[in-house]
């Protein structure tokens, strides 16, 4: 068996410019049987503009790193620090994208979703607001759909609306939960694509999970890979060179094939 050869074997950011700070995260669940541990001192940092990718099998808690992220879940030791501040429960700051289509208010159109956020969290006025939705919203290729309900709306075009809520927010960091696990293949492929020119353009700071080893290396600028449950570092892999247009090319393979060993070909690995 071959032994992995991760690109960057260091779990930190290759500029000081740090955003978000993972140390020794540990998460607990209590479960009618006892404490269950769901992650075991898991260190990693974002700096500005990378995007990180949580990658590793079904139960490694990647998930639960992200609500941790996101201040729903407290850690059972170690922090989390946004901007040097520790994360004690949710904020503007942070903004969450999930896989499921049904994040949007089915009784508010597509503007007003957007727009929603911005008069609650932020205060803006509702001129401001909309004015902010609208150029959100055009980023995405959605000004056509404004005035639309989300029931009206495709599955590529509600995931697309509620990166856009999530972009017009401005949030210090973007948190998204498998949020293309459910799209067609080539809608996904679009807004893999998508995302990534977005996020250069405005120099989005992301922390993106998946457990699909091909979209860990095209969306991310790292990957930070996680072992089968309770969820532990493995090892860094640095995919910056790789985007959409990589995919079948041979070094694109080889480095897939590298994470797919990393995570699966270790002594104990579970898929």
């Amino acid at each position: 068996m071959l032994a992995p050869t991760p690109v960057l074997e260091s779990a930190q950011p290759t500029t000081t410019e740090l955003v978000f700070e993972v140390r020794g995260l540990t998460l607990d669940y209590e479960t009618e049987r006892g404490i269950v541990r769901a992650v075991d001192r898991v260190d990693f940092s974002i700096a500005q503009g990378e995007r990180l990718v949580l990658l590793g099998p079904s139960g490694c808690g990647k998930s639960s790193i992200l609500k941790a992220a996101a201040g729903f879940l407290k850690p059972a030791g170690g922090s989390l620090r946004l901007r040097g501040r520790e994360i004690t429960g949710p904020g503007p700051d942070r903004i969450v994208v999930f896989q499921e289509f049904d994040q949007l208010l089915p009784w508010k159109t597509v503007i007003d979703n957007v727009a929603f956020p911005l008069l609650v969290a932020r205060g803006l006025s509702r001129k401001e607001a909309r004015e902010r939705a609208r150029a959100a919203l055009s980023r995405v290729g959605l000004t056509r759909v404004l005035d639309q309900f989300p029931h009206t709306l495709s599955g590529g075009m509600k995931q697309r609306a509620a990166i856009a809520r999530a972009l017009a927010t401005e949030p210090d960091i973007l948190l998204m939960d498998e949020p293309f696990a459910a799209l067609d293949a080539l809608t996904r492929l679009q807004m893999q694509a998508d995302l990534i020119e977005i996020a250069d353009e405005l120099n989005i700071t992301l922390l993106f999970v998946t457990h699909a080893i091909d979209e860990a290396v095209i969306l991310g600028t790292r990957l930070h890979l996680l072992s089968a449950h309770p969820g532990r570092t493995i090892t860094t892999f640095d995919t910056s060179a790789f985007g959409p247009e990589d995919v079948g090319s041979v070094a694109f393979e080889t480095i897939a094939r590298d994470v797919h060993r990393a995570l699966f070909e270790r002594k104990g690995a579970r898929a």
